[in-house]
């Protein structure tokens, strides 16, 4: 770990200046006035915000909130949910990632709260879970079609966990292509406008669905990442930003195989 690193805490007061880790140096963009309004609002609800440096370069961060207001789909109440954590480039293995869980933690006990819990996933997008393995969190429930749910727990408390009803969320969404969608996160814009593009090239209607509430994300997406995913024809195609290539590849798999469901 470098004797020139810090970590500033981003908050509604200072979230102009400090802005918020990803899509920093795009602040025209659409992804990032979404998410900027988005984060707005969740600071009141608890949000935290923490961004690592080392001198003035940005090198990582973690953003968690209160179980009760977490934009995944997860029952955590109780407990403090860690949305993200990501540490960049040659600023891995530097320890970061250890200092930002502390933090989350710490805040934690502070604010009597049962443990800290977060999303993982073995497959794409979201961190995986040996660096909380690394920090003391266990696994306590997994959901398809590669998330895990890791948790630290201070006590004898209830644990969270997913839901079960996956089959019946993604029925829900029925025919069809449809993105299911949220502002947590300010690369789903660039990644649903790829699938405009794409649904548009292969002839195919789509849908968007706006999950606008914690409530929502909770109760109605169809994976554990909650703020994207690509329903198609009843199966969950994607819960990660897909670049062009992958999508056609995976879209055109995806025909195939209703093409030979409905022979």
């Amino acid at each position: 770990m470098s004797d020139d690193f810090r970590i500033v805490t981003v908050d509604a007061e200072n979230v102009d200046e400090e802005r918020f880790f990803c899509y920093k140096s795009k602040p025209k963009t659409e992804g990032y006035r979404r998410k900027l309004a988005w984060l707005r609002e969740r600071f009141a609800e608890g949000m935290k915000l923490k961004i690592v440096y080392e001198g003035q370069r940005s090198v990582g961060f973690i953003e968690y909130i209160p179980g009760e207001y977490a934009w995944r789909a997860v029952e955590a109440d109780g407990y403090m949910v860690v949305h993200c954590l990501w540490v960049v480039g040659k600023s891995k293995k530097k320890g970061y990632g250890s200092r930002l869980l502390e933090e989350c933690v710490k805040d934690a006990r502070e604010s009597g709260l049962y443990g800290v819990a977060m999303v993982t996933s073995s497959g794409h997008w979201l961190a995986g879970k040996k660096l909380l393995l690394k920090n003391g969190f266990e696994p306590v429930d997994q959901a398809p079609p590669t998330f895990d749910l890791l948790l630290k727990r201070f006590g004898d408390a209830p644990l969270p966990a997913f839901p079960t009803d996956w089959e019946e969320r993604l029925a829900h969404y029925g025919s069809g292509l449809t993105v299911v969608r949220s502002d947590q996160c300010p690369y789903v814009e660039s990644g649903t406008q790829i699938i405009r593009d794409a649904s548009a090239e292969f002839g195919l209607q789509m849908q968007e669905v706006e999950l606008e509430s914690c409530q929502e994300v909770r109760k109605s997406a169809p994976s554990a990442y909650g703020v994207f995913n690509v329903v198609y024809d009843g199966e969950l195609l994607t819960y990660h930003w897909l670049g062009e290539k992958e999508l056609r590849r995976s879209l055109t798999s995806g025909r195939e195989r209703m093409t030979r469901n409905d022979e």
